[in-house]
């Protein structure tokens, strides 16, 4: 057995959990129709069916799927998306785990991260990754700083954060495949600060300059920067008031995560902290639009109420 099919058995065994009586259901699109079949390949000798659904490339991350993959979905005991887009914070995967199954978002994987990523230590991600989401969960108020320039304020009292470990073994669980982060939806209109991404923004890759991003009453009020900067506000213009909502914070616990410029796996590295804008509302929060951006901030500090838990990059939770 080759790395690739070693990965992709890890995704559908000891990830998913898949079970001789259920029915796996892979949506994908054209850009990465190869790898949803190594993934059908890996999980035919497990599973009672496996099912291929491609579909056309959407724009844009958040976009939904269109019919009858919702309802495939919804159907399926297990889902797993290999899709260029995500649909992770879209309806129909709320859908689909309201209704029993269980979801794995892959949105844009490669090969490599595949094969990288997937034979990590699950059991010591999922371990690390639920201590995390135990402080983010107890704190009131976060604050994130950097060299770079970021300087930003986040309530977070009574909101619960979510652990994304990569074990997505019961009904109605979901997350990306690989894993390994830690979030939470910030309190809406409430984030005030500077946040400057100089690692990577989802959709558009890594950050030659670093994108500055002014933040007021929870909202994006301001981008500055080069080209990734320019992308960014056209985004941001092209979807309107509610892409600027501050939707996420979220800490990386993958230990083999690297930067690569695929959101996916940037978001998952130890030692750095993502901040995403627009659709909240797969982590409880108001603000439902087909759009959400994170951007992965380097060497970050996070103090959970004053205490901190990244110092300069170096994780204090492990």
């Amino acid at each position: 057995m080759g790395e690739i099919e070693s990965a992709a058995l890890v995704a559908v065994r000891d990830c998913l959990g898949i079970k001789p009586h259920e029915t796996l259901l892979i949506v994908t699109d054209p850009p990465l129709a190869s790898l949803a079949r190594t993934l059908a390949t890996a999980a035919r000798p497990l599973a009672r069916e496996v099912l291929v659904l491609e579909y056309a490339q959407r724009q844009l991350n958040g976009e939904e799927p269109p019919a009858p993959a919702p309802a495939a979905m919804a159907g399926s005991d297990a889902v797993i998306a290999v899709t260029s887009r995500s649909i992770t914070h879209t309806a129909a995967r709320r859908a689909a785990t309201a209704a029993g199954a269980r979801v794995a978002t892959m949105p844009g994987i490669t090969e490599a991260c595949l094969v990288r990523t997937m034979n990590a230590d699950y059991g010591a991600i999922a371990e690390r990754t639920r201590r995390v989401t135990e402080l983010l969960t107890r704190a009131r108020t976060a604050r994130l700083t950097t060299a770079a320039g970021t300087d930003l304020e986040l309530p977070i009292a009574g909101i619960a954060a979510i652990a994304s470990t990569g074990l997505i073994r019961e009904p109605g669980q979901w997350g990306n495949l690989p894993s390994g982060e830690a979030y939470l939806r910030p309190e809406e209109g409430k984030a005030e600060g500077v946040l400057v991404v100089d690692g990577a923004l989802a959709g558009i890759g890594t950050v030659g300059e670093p994108v500055r991003i002014t933040v007021h009453a929870g909202l994006a009020v301001e981008v500055s920067g080069g080209e990734e900067a320019a992308a960014f506000a056209a985004m941001l213009a092209k979807v309107g008031a509610p892409g600027r909502n501050v939707a996420e914070l979220g800490v990386g616990t993958n230990d083999r995560a690297v930067l690569t410029g695929m959101i996916l796996e940037d978001e998952k590295i130890l030692g750095t902290v993502h901040v995403a804008f627009g659709n909240n509302a797969s982590m409880g929060g108001s603000v439902d639009v087909p759009f959400h951006v994170d951007g992965i901030v380097l060497k970050p500090t996070l103090t959970l109420d004053g205490e901190p838990l990244l110092l300069e990059g170096r994780p204090l939770f492990t």
